[in-house]
């Protein structure tokens, strides 16, 4: 099947952008059936906003003493009482071991 590059109009911003027919062969290949709503920039920005930086912000921290060398760190997860934390030099030295 031949594509065509296709002119499309991006939902956030209104403006116009090509939809060429390098990316409605990748579309296809994929099995996508859905042409793109957004413009490059608008889709990269919406990108950026859901997992950029400000998911980082969000993460809950807990602190917790580090079973190897008694270092106070901070972890990701909410320990358990069953098993050991470290911090991320004893775990890096423990996973190459």
């Amino acid at each position: 099947m031949a594509f065509v590059d296709e002119t499309l109009t991006c939902k956030d911003c209104g403006k116009e952008f090509i939809f060429s027919a390098g990316e409605q062969e990748f579309y296809a290949e994929k099995g996508f059936e859905n042409k793109p709503v957004r413009c490059r920039d608008c889709r990269d920005k919406r990108r950026r906003s859901r997992d950029g930086e400000g998911a980082r912000e969000q993460r809950q921290m807990f602190t917790v003493v580090c079973a190897e060398c008694g270092k106070e760190t901070e972890v990701p997860f909410e320990p358990k009482n069953d098993r050991p934390v470290y911090c991320r030099d004893c775990f890096q030295a423990k996973k190459n071991a």
